[in-house]
């Protein structure tokens, strides 16, 4: 019987091989004065668990990744007055602490907000990190409002818009009033109008021609949730004077920003993990959860779950890993039940 059952990566190695993953046996945490820990219940995959974990030098101790979650409170630290054990918590996590892929797990209060009770383990594991990234990206980066129709009359275009994030933020973009534009391939279009998507665009076309022959001579917002080298001049074409193009891949090379000077147009980055990474305003994200939390419970937010697994298995998350790296999922995967070695 474990203690506490996780899943560690010791290396890099090829996800297929039998060493990427193993189970280990570790000591059950402890919560600090400003934890809690948490009896993990379910948990969803994101492509940054993969990069992370294909990253890694081969270390001697265990790498315990994973990030969204939603599992029971078990204890709490001795500064911790918001929440107590019992209540049903979901969360994203850092990425300088052992992560979700285990049965305890030990994470600051200030990331955590109360599961809705509308939805289940899975559901609301799926939305933290997406939710987070959305929110953060279109109201604090690009200053929209956060409020029902407070965006009306503006516009903004989402590239690759059926994925975790773009499905989140388009849902976000919509509930404040905004007309949403989003790239996907054709078979994923029906996805993007069911989550706030008025206007479907083919990925494969001249989206600059697509977006003006759509009524659009400009957008106020992009967010560029792929690749940005190739989007950037696209966007900065696109994108308003005094506008925002947004993104969240890491850059391979310099970027050519030149044409968003004449615009006066902003670039900005998102990364949901630089508030935990530098102790930067951490209990904002705990107040967003909430918020994401509220809209969930009255039926406003789709967690958007495609792929469901009903156990937490090295097997499972193996399988749910690939298919996220393959780069044609849509929504999100979450393996909901039992851990299992």
């Amino acid at each position: 019987m474990f203690e506490n059952l996780g899943f560690a990566a010791y290396d890099g190695l090829a996800l297929d091989d039998p060493a990427s993953l193993v189970p280990v046996d570790l000591k059950r945490p402890s919560a600090g004065a400003n934890d809690v820990v948490v009896q993990v219940r379910a948990i969803a995959l994101n492509p940054v668990d993969e990069k992370q974990r294909a990253a890694l030098a081969k270390q001697t101790q265990p790498r315990i990744l994973g990030y969204d979650a939603c599992g029971t409170i078990a204890a709490v630290g001795s500064r911790v007055t918001r929440f107590k054990p019992g209540e049903r918590v979901m969360y994203a996590g850092t990425t300088k602490r052992p992560g979700s892929f285990q049965q305890y797990q030990a994470v600051s209060a200030d990331l955590i907000a109360a599961a809705p009770s509308n939805l289940t383990a899975g559901e609301a594991a799926a939305l933290p990190l997406v939710g987070l990234t959305a929110w953060e990206l279109l109201f604090e980066k690009m200053h929209f409002t956060p409020a029902a129709d407070a965006n009306r009359g503006k516009t903004l275009l989402i590239i690759n818009g059926a994925g975790g994030v773009g499905s989140m933020l388009s849902q976000l973009a919509h509930w404040t009033g905004m007309t949403v534009l989003a790239t996907a391939s054709p078979r994923h279009f029906d996805w993007l109008t069911q989550h706030g998507t008025a206007v479907p665009l083919d990925y494969h076309d001249d989206l600059i021609g697509a977006v003006h022959q759509a009524g659009y001579p400009i957008v106020d917002a992009v967010a560029i949730l792929y690749a940005t080298e190739p989007y950037l001049g696209l966007a900065a074409q696109l994108v308003a004077p005094f506008g925002h193009v947004g993104a969240l891949a890491t850059p391979q090379g310099p970027l050519e920003v030149t044409a968003l000077k004449g615009k006066a147009a902003s670039l900005d980055f998102e990364f949901m993990f630089a508030k935990s990474d530098y102790h930067h305003d951490m209990a904002s994200q705990g107040h967003i959860l909430s918020q994401l939390a509220t809209l969930a419970s009255v039926g406003l937010l789709d967690p958007s779950v495609t792929t469901r697994y009903d156990r937490i298995t090295i097997a499972n998350i193996k399988a749910g890993l690939a298919s996220l790296m393959a780069g044609h999922q849509t929504g999100k995967i979450v393996l909901d039940g039992p851990f299992e070695g």
